[in-house]
């Protein structure tokens, strides 16, 4: 039912409402009590006693119980699975808040790191809820929000002591609170006290509504253990259990759980009353309730036809009052969507992105802000059809843009605090480059729930694909098309390491984060997690992040970021294009079978054979010196020892010139500088006497004494 219709019928029945006293519908089910002690009203599908609940998980018990200050016996509502008092049931947001006790633990009881478990709602139609629950951590240290089978951080925050403060709110001193990303089952919590003054802390969920201004003091955090703090659940229902009530509508609602897994909950409404529903207090879960009420409701109008009668003669005026009331109703609508995106702007780092691209003059006119209605034409709605591919922070689609232009949206899967920092990071960095061998950033829109990225389309998949798709006939992975992509990806990341102002280093190259164009160009993507560096810095100290199989083992043990350490990523995307195996793949037979390729690279270079490990594809004589400089290269890159490894600009300029001597007639007569040709002749000439031996030929180097390529076929 549309807003007009509901203004229009609210408008017809004015008169009859107000010469009519309030009505109040059942809550509970024929039988059955819907209070409890202090005015709680328990409606179904909860229920108080036997079968008044739809099911066993929503039985609530009235348990008496004796005030302290008085002999008078009261009675309050407890949730039955969990045995924790009922505070309100909401059938509209389809909640439920209970009343939790805090843990707590104190400096002197030398726990000072302390994991807690929380009440686990696995198996149970419960849920923490997203909207009406915050993060808090009381008193002053460190807190951290876990999931509970993989430890994954979701949410923490951190405050500081102070022994009087005159801040009032949670906002870091003695107290801070965050928000929660998912409608979590269970989970862990982590908290570590700070070492001041005999603190105390407690990490907890509670009401977003909740205050916790009078316990903000440290000296009196001791007397949380005795305060109960209200949590909000929120409950979920089949299909199949509310298709049989006459007169309820059916709503599914995706509810997005910490499994990444969107959990189908229903909801029932009158479908013949909308939101009128809420105006008479009307539970659409009763059976009948819907069509009874829409009964009695017609029925008390018809027995006010007077009253309807005075309504119609000042019709006039009721039109003029509704198209005043429509009116507003559209500007506060409006004004509503617009803190709506404000809101998901600040949390989706707008604020962030304005600072860091403050300091970059014209970044900000280049990067095209779109707006969450273009993105979703261009999408068709993010439909399933147009999905190009999904990773760890987002899901890409394919879209068309109002000029015509093909794009790429990425889309995170969810709202995750500790991504947005990267998110942040990949907007600022793509704005800086500008090559034709990296991916071009078109713009983003963060008004919407989640943050967007808006990319050029890159029409051929990734280079993994390309290496690893062994049965695509359609491509002819040439050794002169492997050499052509290895040499413009080089390029693209000595571009990134010292030919911009303020060098960045990529921190997760591997061949699935290059990109193909039609054309087979090579196109270096996700900046998620790189890095800007100074000048007069030579590495970067952070924690350990990148791809198994692709990670620098000096930066693996010492969190020490190098430029040498991109060249060593690098140099296993080499021996992918050499070998058209894995990573980490166990391709390899022996006592090398399990290692890394990288690894097994080495050693066979070291045993002499590599001959081995490479495709069978380009073991071509025409491709033999070649072939053997990129391997020696290769080698140079995968070094142990980063100070050893070449330069990401000295390896491009060797790639190239082992690329330019593959025609020698065309280097000869375009490239007659000297110091070209010294460079060519450089990289071939440690080469220059290694042969792929075969039976017949057992002729060795007499140069070298470990020839890398004499081996028996």
């Amino acid at each position: 039912m549309s807003d007009l219709r509901l203004l229009l019928l609210l408008f017809l029945f004015l008169p009859i409402m107000v010469s009519s006293a309030p009505w109040r519908f059942p809550m509970a089910k024929p039988g059955c009590n819907d209070t409890c002690g202090n005015n709680v009203t328990i409606p179904y599908p909860f229920g108080i006693g036997i079968n008044c609940a739809i099911n066993e998980a929503y039985n609530i018990i009235c348990r008496a119980s004796t005030t302290n200050n008085s002999r008078s016996n009261s009675s309050k509502p407890y949730l039955s699975k969990f045995d924790l008092e009922v505070l309100d049931v909401s059938l509209r947001y389809q909640t439920i808040t209970l009343n939790t006790i805090v843990p707590q633990t104190c400096e002197n009881d030398r726990r000072n790191d302390t994991l807690l478990n929380s009440t686990d709602l696995s198996g149970s139609p419960f849920l923490f809820s997203k909207e009406f629950n915050k993060f808090v951590l009381l008193g002053c240290g460190n807190a951290l929000l876990n999931q509970k089978h993989d430890r994954q951080v979701l949410s923490g925050c951190t405050s500081m002591c102070k022994i009087s403060s005159n801040v009032s709110g949670c906002y870091g001193i003695n107290c801070c609170e965050t928000s929660i990303p998912y409608y979590l089952t269970d989970y862990q919590l982590n908290f570590t006290i700070s070492n001041f003054n005999n603190s105390c802390a407690s990490a907890f969920l509670a009401d977003e509504s909740w205050k916790p201004e009078r316990f903000s003091d440290p000296s009196i955090q001791r007397t949380l253990l005795s305060v109960p703090v209200p949590v909000v659940l929120s409950w979920t229902l089949k299909s199949y259990s509310l298709v049989q009530i006459p007169g309820c509508s059916p709503k599914e609602n995706a509810l997005e759980v910490e499994s990444n897994a969107n959990l189908s909950s229903w909801q029932c409404e009158c479908e013949l009353l909308g939101t009128l529903t809420w105006l008479y207090s009307i539970n659409p879960y009763l059976d009948g309730a819907c069509n009874y009420a829409y009964s009695e409701i017609m029925g008390r109008g018809k027995k006010n036809r007077t009253a309807a009668i005075v309504g119609a003669s000042v019709g006039v005026g009721m039109i003029f009052l509704m198209i005043t009331a429509f009116t507003l109703y559209k500007v506060v609508k409006k004004r509503r969507n617009k803190k709506r995106k404000e809101k998901f702007f600040k949390r989706n780092g707008g604020l962030l992105l304005q600072q860091q691209l403050s300091a970059e003059e014209g970044v900000i006119e280049k990067t095209m802000i779109f707006t969450a209605k273009e993105l979703n034409k261009a999408s068709d709605g993010f439909n399933e059809n147009r999905i190009l591919g999904q990773g760890g922070q987002g899901t890409v689609y394919k879209g068309m843009l109002t000029d015509g232009r093909i794009v790429a949206i990425k889309k995170s899967k969810k709202v995750d605090e500790s991504q947005l920092e990267q998110f942040i990071n990949e907007v600022v960095i793509l704005s800086q480059v500008n090559h034709r061998n990296v991916v071009k950033l078109l713009g983003c829109c963060l008004e919407t729930d989640v943050p967007l990225l808006v990319y050029e389309f890159i029409s051929n998949g990734t280079l993994f694909s390309l290496i690893h798709n062994k049965n695509d006939d359609e491509v002819a992975f040439t050794w002169s098309l492997r050499l052509r992509i290895a040499t413009e990806v080089a390029g693209a990341l000595a571009y990134l390491h010292s030919a911009i102002s303020i060098p960045i280093y990529h921190r997760d190259m591997k061949s699935s984060n290059i990109l193909l164009d039609e054309k087979f160009i090579a196109k270096v993507s996700d900046f998620g997690i790189s890095m800007s560096v100074a000048i007069d810095k030579t590495h970067l100290t952070t924690l350990v992040k990148g791809t198994f199989g692709y990670l620098d083992p000096e930066y693996f043990q010492s969190s020490q970021f190098t430029e040498k350490s991109d060249v060593y990523s690098f140099g296993v995307v080499l021996v992918e294009l050499l070998t058209r195996q894995k990573a980490i793949s166990s391709a390899g037979t022996g006592e090398a079978g399990n290692l890394s390729l990288a690894t097994r690279f080495l050693v066979s270079m070291d045993q002499n054979s590599l001959k081995e490990i490479l495709d069978p594809q380009i073991l071509d004589q025409r491709n033999e010196r070649e072939v053997t400089a990129v391997a020696k290269l290769a080698e140079r890159c995968l070094n142990l020892n980063g100070k050893k490894r070449p330069t990401m600009k000295e390896v491009a300029i060797q790639l190239e010139s082992i690329k330019m001597s593959s025609v020698k007639s065309t280097t000869q007569e375009n490239f007659q500088s000297p110091s070209f040709m010294d460079g060519v002749s450089a990289v071939f000439s440690s080469d220059t006497n290694y042969t792929w031996t075969t039976e017949t030929d057992s002729s060795t180097s007499a140069t070298d004494a470990h020839p890398l390529l004499h081996t028996t076929v």
